[in-house]
């Protein structure tokens, strides 16, 4: 079994710590059916820690590089270069190069490659590193591949990289570097498609950007790209940009610029017949990996081309549904002035305790309050508890059922949801009016509930193990019939 390099049909998402995250990706993406992918292998990360191991002059670079914080600029970036050049200049032990020819010599010796870094740092969940390695395009013969394959071993110590470890707190001895070599595909069109928009949020939304010649162009920020919306099978939005330019490789390796006429400049670069391919395309490979992704993409000759996926990280989370209805939750801790993130026994403790399912979404519970919305008794119901917990949520919630497209109406035949459904639907007024408005009934709660926690302290202590639990999920419901107690609602 190879251990310095291995092809993607061998490899899928558990692979992170050995082909990093780019790599893993391009293996789940190369076993999903229908979905194309140019072919190649990894270089492992045992090769990195080979070739960087047992080395006094970078381990004294790293241990100075370990020191610097944020604002330490000029510094990151002398070091920074030192350890970059020390390893582009390390020779490629005879094992690990052996493995790497075992893979080149399948393909023609006049083939073009993308040769990309891949790290274990790289499209985590709680943070993104994409776009600070090096990548190089239309690179051909051996020696030119292991010399980029250096190179990007190398680039794991940009400055920019550096810096972004840094401001997140990963050491820079345990993030280990793959390399990802890939046959080239020369596209007459390249773009990313995001799953979901990431400017809204909005989950039913594809966002596709799209520019002529190779993807260089749209990620360095060269040309204004396409833009083009698709929701459910339709296309809502197309804005079509000037494109000045274009990157296509160039014969003998490398690539250029090159200058569009005037009547390509402001063509659409997709048709729509392919920007509904390129939806149905998103779609499939967003199942694949069950949440919403970042995909680079390529067209050549007709066919799409996916050359890398990644979970996009800047969405919020929300709460899972079995279905795939509009549903509009609310924040129960926004309306108890509780904004930060809960640890996971709270959250645990308010889901028992609650009067209705509660749902978790980063770090925080919500209601789903759709069928609320639905009918006239449970929207006013509603409205009227949001107006006293958090008038900002209120207005959202009316903007929402004055779109109507968003929630489907019920019938209203008087027994509607409500939001609490102890107060069997009585607005704050109602309920007041019942039990009056005695000054002296916070004096008795809070009288009543210090005598409560006192027993129940002392209560507590002759409990354990298995017994434990039983008493605190007893009180629990105990609480539940406390809190909508007709004084307490009051």
């Amino acid at each position: 079994m190879s251990t310095y390099a291995i092809g993607f049909q061998e490899i899928d998402r558990s692979d992170i710590s050995g082909v990093g995250s780019k790599g893993a990706n391009l293996g789940e993406l190369s076993r999903i059916e229908g979905i194309q992918v140019p072919d190649g292998f990894c270089i492992t990360t045992k090769a990195y820690k080979k070739i960087t191991a047992n080395n006094e002059q970078l381990t004294d670079l790293l241990d100075e590089l370990s020191q610097f914080k944020t604002v330490d600029l000029e510094s990151v970036g002398i070091t920074s270069a030192e350890i970059r050049k020390l390893i582009e200049n390390v020779c490629i032990p005879d094992d690990v190069t052996e493995e790497i020819e075992s893979y080149l010599i399948n393909f023609n010796e006049q083939e073009a490659f993308a040769i990309r870094s891949s790290s274990t740092a790289e499209d985590l969940p709680m943070a993104s590193s994409a776009g600070q390695l090096d990548t190089y395009l239309n690179i051909i013969g051996k020696t030119n591949v292991l010399k980029h394959i250096s190179k990007c071993w190398a680039s794991l110590f940009t400055d920019r990289a550096v810096i972004y470890r840094i401001q997140n707190g990963f050491d820079h001895r345990k993030v280990q570097l793959s390399v990802v070599v890939q046959k080239m595909v020369f596209p007459q069109a390249a773009g990313i498609l995001f799953t979901a928009d990431p400017v809204s949020g909005n989950r039913k939304i594809l966002s596709i950007d799209a520019s002529f010649g190779l993807g260089e162009t749209l990620v360095s920020g060269l040309v204004n790209a396409d833009h083009y919306q698709v929701c459910n099978g339709r296309i809502i939005h197309k804005k079509i940009s000037a494109k000045k330019l274009a990157i296509y490789a160039l014969k003998d390796g490398g690539t250029e610029s090159q200058a569009l006429s005037a009547e390509v400049q402001n063509k659409q670069v997709l048709t729509d017949e392919q920007i509904l391919q390129l939806e149905q395309l998103g779609r499939k490979i967003e199942e694949h990996f069950g949440q919403p992704q970042d995909i680079e993409w390529c067209l050549f000759n007709d066919t799409f081309y996916m050359v890398q996926s990644r979970p996009i990280t800047t969405l919020y989370p929300i709460p899972e549904t079995n279905d795939a209805e509009n549903r509009v939750f609310i924040s129960v801790g926004h309306q108890q002035m509780m904004t930060d993130a809960m640890k996971q026994l709270g959250l645990s403790l308010w889901q028992l305790r609650a009067a209705r399912p509660m749902f978790g979404a980063g770090g925080r519970l919500f209601v789903d309050v759709t069928d609320n919305l639905a009918t006239p008794v449970g929207r006013e119901s509603l409205l009227d508890a949001m107006s006293q917990h958090d008038p900002l949520i209120k207005d959202a919630l009316i903007n929402i059922t004055e779109r109507g497209d968003f929630i489907k109406p019920l019938p209203d035949d008087g027994n509607g949801p409500v939001l609490v459904k102890s107060t069997k639907g009585l607005s704050a007024a109602a309920i007041l009016a019942q039990i009056g408005n005695d000054p002296t009934i916070v004096a008795d709660l809070i009288k009543h509930n210090q005598t409560s926690v006192e027993t129940l302290k002392r209560n507590i202590q002759t409990k354990s193990g298995p017994a434990l639990f039983d008493f605190i999920l007893e009180d629990i419901e105990q609480s539940k019939k406390m809190i909508f107690d007709s004084q307490n609602m009051g």
